[in-house]
């Protein structure tokens, strides 16, 4: 079984898999940046799950990478008061950043150092 996780980002849930592209609102990053993603709410590692409430503590991260910055589709939005011959026409498109996950990776504990 794939290992996946549930994320909080830009205001929404994501479920995140390894080695994909998912498009978040736009980031103040540049294409090729690295960074972490902290608000994790659930992981699923190879069939065991853990849980956060309401995230998982610091052991686990997960690791991506900003590919480029886009624009979604068009949303149009159509306005129009019936008989005022008032009509309006409009449209949006959101500005997205695209991401890559790298990994997502369990933060063992490290083990205890002898120094003689």
């Amino acid at each position: 079984m794939k290992s996946y996780a549930i994320v909080q980002a830009s205001g929404r849930q994501f479920w995140i898999e390894e080695d994909r592209f998912y498009d978040f609102d736009k980031l103040p990053l540049q294409p090729g940046d690295n960074f972490n993603l902290t608000n994790i709410l659930l992981v699923n590692d190879q069939g065991k799950v853990n849980i956060g409430q309401p995230f998982v503590e610091d052991s686990y991260t997960i690791e991506a990478t900003v590919l480029r910055h886009l624009a979604g589709p068009k949303t149009r939005v159509y306005k129009m008061r019936s008989k005022k011959k008032t009509r309006k026409t409009f449209g949006f498109r959101a500005k997205l950043t695209r991401i890559y996950i790298n990994s997502i990776c369990n933060i063992s504990t490290p083990t205890p150092i002898c120094y003689l």
